[in-house]
């Protein structure tokens, strides 16, 4: 049952996680929509450039992580968000080893992480589902990366460039995080304080 006669100081937490949660998406689409650029722009003329962003990835994966644990109600509310940033950072490490003993596993690292990432980030937005809107998206962001994750795996070994074929899993995540973004701020444009509490379940 939805309660509509909450107060204004029940609401304000509401509104402050739901400002936040947008903050967030947002800040992970425009991160990942410029990765992407650099992907395929700079990064296919520049070795460099390839390595340093298959090492930034990961790495800010853990950190919007953590900052997502961090600002929604720490790590013990959060123990998929905790586990997802310790993968991400693990993956850090991998990726930077894999890439400075030109081992050919880069594709391999990153379907498996795809594959745990995803099904982490499925579970965090089943969790949220009643409590904060936009989680449907990331639902299916969640179960699109465990897929991605497996084609990555079969496409280990071939001669797909790694940058490039990393950066279609990428866009399309950069996608859904705008998506779930534009949900909030839009429930928030046509409801405000009203419209959230009325969609509580």
């Amino acid at each position: 049952m939805s309660d509509t006669n909450q107060s204004p100081l029940q609401l304000q937490p509401l509104l402050q996680r739901a400002a936040w949660l947008r903050k967030l998406y947002f800040t992970r689409a425009a991160f990942s929509f410029l990765w992407v650029a650099l992907a395929f722009t700079v990064a296919k003329g520049s070795p460099v450039v390839a390595t340093v962003l298959l090492v930034v990835y990961p790495a800010w994966d853990a950190l919007a992580n953590l900052w997502d644990a961090r600002m929604t109600g720490g790590a013990k509310a959060n123990p998929t968000q905790v586990l997802n940033a310790w993968i991400s950072a693990l993956v850090t490490v991998a990726v930077a080893v894999s890439l400075g003993l030109q081992l050919q596993l880069i594709l391999a690292i990153f379907g498996a992480w795809a594959i745990v990432a995803g099904l982490l980030q499925l579970a965090t937005a089943i969790r949220r589902r009643k409590s904060d809107k936009g989680q449907w998206v990331m639902m299916l962001s969640g179960a699109q990366s465990a897929l991605a994750g497996g084609f990555f795996v079969a496409q280990q070994g071939s001669a797909a460039p790694v940058v490039q074929t990393f950066a279609g899993y990428a866009g399309v995540g950069a996608v859904y995080f705008l998506i779930s973004g534009l949900v909030i701020l839009f429930r928030k444009s046509k409801g405000g304080a009203g419209g959230l509490a009325s969609e509580e379940a």
